[in-house]
């Protein structure tokens, strides 16, 4: 962790910890950007994910203290404002998940192969609310289906579903976007 005063003792974390409002400082310049990415992944309009961001930061701030250094601490920050976004959704009721369909057709050997020039940010914002989330929560933050299905209080087979679902809207908008580009460029 990178040294906020001369004296060693006085790293980031102990003062973070004494509520020092330069570190709190420090810490969120080095960390807001990444964190809004994060909340905007969760949460489509901006300034909706930008209050779930600043929740986030005040919970981070009061809450430092528990911070047990298990993890290290901006893993620990980001799952707060995961948290955050996710309690955001549920607080609002945007999120509305469809009924499970049977999986054992998918095969995803049959995948063609995929050109990787593209924007992830701007393929997951087309998502709908509860594909994205689910595929964030098990791709991005490596959740399990079952610490899916109880952060969202879905049931196991509904996240599975949702994943499967995001996973081919993915495919559908990237390959419309590759088929618009090589009519743009013909």
């Amino acid at each position: 962790m990178k040294l906020l005063f001369r004296n060693k003792k006085d790293d980031l974390l102990s003062r973070l910890k004494k509520q020092d409002p330069v570190a709190q400082k420090l810490f969120y310049e080095q960390n807001v950007k990444r964190f809004l990415s994060v909340s905007k992944s969760y949460v489509n309009d901006l300034y909706q994910a930008e209050d779930c961001l600043i929740k986030a930061f005040c919970k981070i701030f009061k809450h430092i203290e528990s911070f047990r250094g298990e993890a290290n601490l901006e893993s620990w920050a980001r799952r707060i404002v995961v948290n955050e976004c996710l309690n955001f959704i549920k607080s609002h009721k945007t999120v509305f998940y469809l009924d499970e369909v049977n999986l054992s057709f998918y095969d995803d050997s049959d995948n063609p192969e995929i050109d990787f020039d593209f924007n992830a940010q701007e393929l997951l914002s087309q998502l709908p609310d509860a594909y994205r989330m689910v595929f964030n929560l098990y791709v991005l933050e490596e959740y399990s289906h079952q610490e899916i299905a109880d952060a969202l209080q879905i049931s196991v087979a509904v996240s599975k579903t949702q994943l499967f679902r995001a996973k081919e809207k993915l495919r559908k908008i990237y390959f419309q976007q590759q088929k618009k580009l090589k009519n743009e460029h013909v």
